[in-house]
């Protein structure tokens, strides 16, 4: 039997697919309650966008009792995907973090029931104003996608989280404000971004809201604001908005956003930003009954016939309603609502019968062109059910229906069928398959931008017939195992390029003229591979071998091949190294290499960045050789040390309380470490009589709020929410003879050239006159700041606390901050 409404299939389940993934290891939603709660919901036509800048600034209370309580569909724009923050859990930055957030976003959704969009826009760090931000993200592009979310979306009501203006601190947060207000307006003209409407129709919100808040030292909360009360409890979901709020804030780990539950009154309060004034409701004025679609007087009745009727204990009984239910919406064509409505029906029916469905492989990753086999298990496990398989094929892949005739689906039988498919498409995250720049993402597919993940993944399409009739669902494929302590894992299948390599540095550093030895790790991703690789270089640089073979012959086989890099005399900042992989088949291409992102909250990540290096020539004398390393939320400033031969040395609690401290030259803290170590307060006395004793100690930067201890240095000072955000501001030497700037390289404003990101962030206030403050910068039209450096003398050693972004710099290759770095370990000279 052919495989109908292939076309709307794609279309209207495709939301079902991007969020398969996240909800792959979440705990089901199909128990009786929530399919309750999801029947009731058929009944409420209205949509709310919630918009603002970063994972994480959502308002996960509001957005659980838009969707939850009012019914409303309910979405989260996020701008960006947070790349350019900090990270509490592990040492993922740039890119990485992006996507470690794009999936803590998505598995917050799932908790709240909200759905997750973002634009085109990268979070390239702090910004102080909403002028900065738009230089740098271009204005009009980042509208464009705002738009085009809108369009798509259609949201009677659009809420912003921050005012345009200095009340929202952050320039990203002025400007998600300042576009949503220009979205609200430029989404219903149809001479604004008119090739859109090649795919979509202007829309018009009724009103768009600021969504004011008292949080910190920031109350925009005023008498006589329209407001509403979150206070109920929800019997379906067995919580308060309070209690799911926190549910799902707590996804956002990387950010250290763990929350607890509140009950009781809770009240969210609005300022009108556009259109008309709500009086009784966030909806007044707005139609959320079936009233707004026409001829859907039927489809009405048996919405109120199957929620009267529904059965908790016996959830299979309103299948034949619901299947009447969806003939009757599949009358009412493309209207927005009819088809909103019949994804949320087929699920419903789905879930009803109690059809379980997966499709799994063996392998959990396969080389792109390579054949794979599917496994497709299916059960129905609700009696009395008239069910059978009439159609199978890949989703995405091209390939012809499986079966030779329908397969009946009888109760409690498990069947599993095979279909063999041929991959055609690395399964990259679509915002980072081409380069982009600081600002955005580059995205040429008009029909992705928005979507959280990638649209291609490997997918079956099957085609049910569900007590007669012919119902279309599309299901992603995985790689399910079980794990001795997790017990069954479902991760997405991988596709990879034929052959990988991986470097285990960001950036490649040569001291002086000296050649460096690097290790090029390659894996084979199917069996039989054969390359020449040959790498990419700037002018003046060489590799040794210049070019050479690459034969593996089993899948998953891995090799490592020693080179060696000369520099040149001189050395360009930007300069990069990449590989040309030739095959046998004459295929030419740039190697990528293959990361894993792993944590028990999320779906385990695979992507596939260009296999590349920052070539750094940096001219650094050391004085310092033994380092010890204390972690704090995690950062990769010891592989870096290591990089210019350095001997670092992870410490344990044990090792600061009863080892000899006194071997190491000079021992490091790891970024936030006041912030996230319970014990630091219990090791600081013991790092304080180690520098008292004649070492050097450096701590990098820490946060205000949640300090373990509130004193972390010898003598006083506090941290501050400064900051220098813009990476070129000039720096001033205050104290120029300084050991920390002369000794054992002299440090000179060339050294702060090539610096990404920001200068520092957390700069100390209210320092003691114990401490040096060598360094004075500020981001322009605002006043002079030394607090990113203060160097003390403690009994015989020297004590360093730093906010200078170290944890950027180092890893990226920038050579004046690996020598200013060196400086900060030297002992000091009496």
């Amino acid at each position: 039997m052919p495989l109908i409404r292939l076309k709307s299939l794609l279309i209207v389940t495709l939301f079902h697919l991007t969020f398969g993934y996240a909800a792959a290891q979440s705990a089901s939603n199909k128990n009786a309650a929530t399919i309750k709660l999801r029947l009731q919901k058929l009944n409420t036509l209205g949509s709310v966008l919630y918009f603002a800048a970063h994972p994480d600034d959502e308002n996960t209370r509001l957005i659980a009792w838009l969707a939850n309580e009012k019914y409303y569909r309910t979405g989260y724009l996020s701008l960006t995907r947070g790349d350019g923050g900090q990270n509490l859990i592990g040492t993922e930055q740039a890119e990485e973090l992006g996507l470690l957030r794009t999936q803590e976003l998505l598995a917050a959704r799932q908790d709240d029931g909200g759905e997750q969009f973002f634009s085109t826009a990268n979070d390239f760090g702090f910004s102080k104003t909403y002028a900065e931000t738009f230089k740098i993200w271009n204005k009009e592009k980042i509208l464009a996608d705002a738009v085009w979310v809108i369009r798509n979306f259609k949201p009677d009501v659009i809420i912003t989280r921050f005012p345009g203006d200095p009340r929202a601190g952050h320039g990203h947060h002025q400007a998600s404000s300042i576009l949503a207000l220009e979205a609200f307006k430029a989404a219903a003209d149809p001479n604004r971004f008119p090739e859109q409407l090649a795919y979509v129709k202007p829309w018009q919100a009724e009103r768009i809201l600021w969504n004011t808040f008292n949080f910190g030292s920031a109350n925009t909360i005023e008498e006589g604001q329209f407001h509403v009360d979150l206070s109920q409890y929800n019997p379906f979901l067995g919580k308060t908005y309070g209690e799911l709020a926190a549910i799902s804030r707590t996804n956002h780990k990387s950010q250290g956003f763990g929350s607890t539950s509140q009950r009781g009154i809770m009240k969210e309060y609005f300022e009108l930003l556009g259109g008309s004034s709500p009086r009784k409701s966030l909806f007044d004025g707005i139609d959320t009954t079936w009233s707004r679609v026409p001829k859907a007087q039927s489809v009405q009745k048996l919405i109120q016939q199957v929620n009267q009727e529904f059965d908790l204990a016996h959830p299979q009984y309103s299948v034949k309603t619901l299947v009447k239910l969806l003939s009757e919406l599949e009358k009412l064509g493309d209207n927005y609502w009819a088809q909103q409505k019949i994804k949320e029906v087929k699920r419903l029916i789905l879930d009803c019968a109690n059809i379980w469905i997966s499709c799994q492989t063996d392998e959990p990753k396969y080389a792109n062109g390579e054949t794979i086999q599917v496994n497709t298990h299916i059960i129905v496990q609700a009696p009395h059910i008239t069910a059978s398989l009439t159609d199978l094929r890949a989703g995405h892949y091209a390939g012809q229906n499986t079966l030779t005739s329908a397969q009946p689906l009888t109760y409690n039988q498990a069947k599993t069928l095979k279909t063999t498919i041929k991959t055609t498409d690395l399964t990259q995250p679509y915002w980072l398959s081409a380069f982009h720049s600081l600002g955005s993402f580059q995205v040429k597919n008009q029909k992705l931008i928005g979507m959280p993940i990638t649209d291609n993944l490997p997918s079956m399409l099957l085609q049910l017939s569900i007590e007669g009739k012919i119902i279309d669902y599309r299901f992603p494929i995985i790689y399910a195992y079980n794990d001795p302590v997790k017990g069954e894992v479902n991760n997405p299948l991988i596709v990879a390029p034929r052959l990988t390599i991986n470097l285990d540095q960001k950036a490649i550093i040569v001291n002086g003229n000296q050649p460096k030895q690097v290790e090029l790790s390659f894996t084979a991703n199917t069996d039989q591979v054969k390359a020449w690789v040959h790498p990419v270089l700037p002018k003046g640089w060489r590799m040794e071998p210049a070019s050479f073979e690459v034969a593996l012959q089993q899948k998953d086989d891995e090799w490592t091949k020693q080179v060696t890099i000369y520099p040149p005399a001189q050395a360009s900042l930007n300069d990069s190294i990449y590989f040309n992989l030739v095959y046998p088949d004459s295929l030419k291409e740039l190697a990528k290499a293959i990361h894993y992102i792993k944590y028990d909250h999320i779906p385990q990540i695979a992507w596939f960045p260009t296999t590349a290096a920052r070539l750094s020539k940096i001219e650094t004398g050391t004085a310092a050789k033994r380092i010890g390393y204390l972690p704090g939320a995690g950062d990769l400033i010891p592989q870096s040390l290591r990089e210019i031969g350095l001997q670092v040395d992870l410490l344990s609690e044990n090792d600061i309380m009863h080892q000899d401290l006194s071997v190491y030259d000079a021992i490091i803290t790891g970024i936030r470490i006041y912030n996230v170590n319970d014990r630091i307060r219990y090791l600081q006395p013991k790092l304080l009589d180690y520098v008292k004793n004649g070492g050097t100690l450096v701590e990098q930067y820490n946060v205000n709020g949640g300090l373990k201890t509130p004193s972390i240095g010898p003598y006083p000072f506090q941290i501050t929410r400064d900051r220098v955000t813009d990476e070129q501001a000039k720096v001033t030497f205050t104290h120029p003879q300084h050991q920390v700037l002369t000794y054992p390289n002299a440090i000179s404003s060339k050294d702060f050239d090539g610096w990404i990101q920001e200068r520092g962030l957390y700069f100390a206030g209210n320092v003691d006159a114990h401490y040096i403050q060598p360094l004075s910068m500020h981001d322009p039209d605002e006043a002079k700041n030394s607090g990113s450096l203060l160097v003390a003398t403690y009994g015989k050693g020297k004590y360093v606390y730093t906010s200078l972004a170290f944890f950027r710099e180092l890893p990226a290759g920038v050579p004046g901050a690996y020598r200013l770095f060196v400086n900060l370990l030297a002992k000091e000279n009496k």
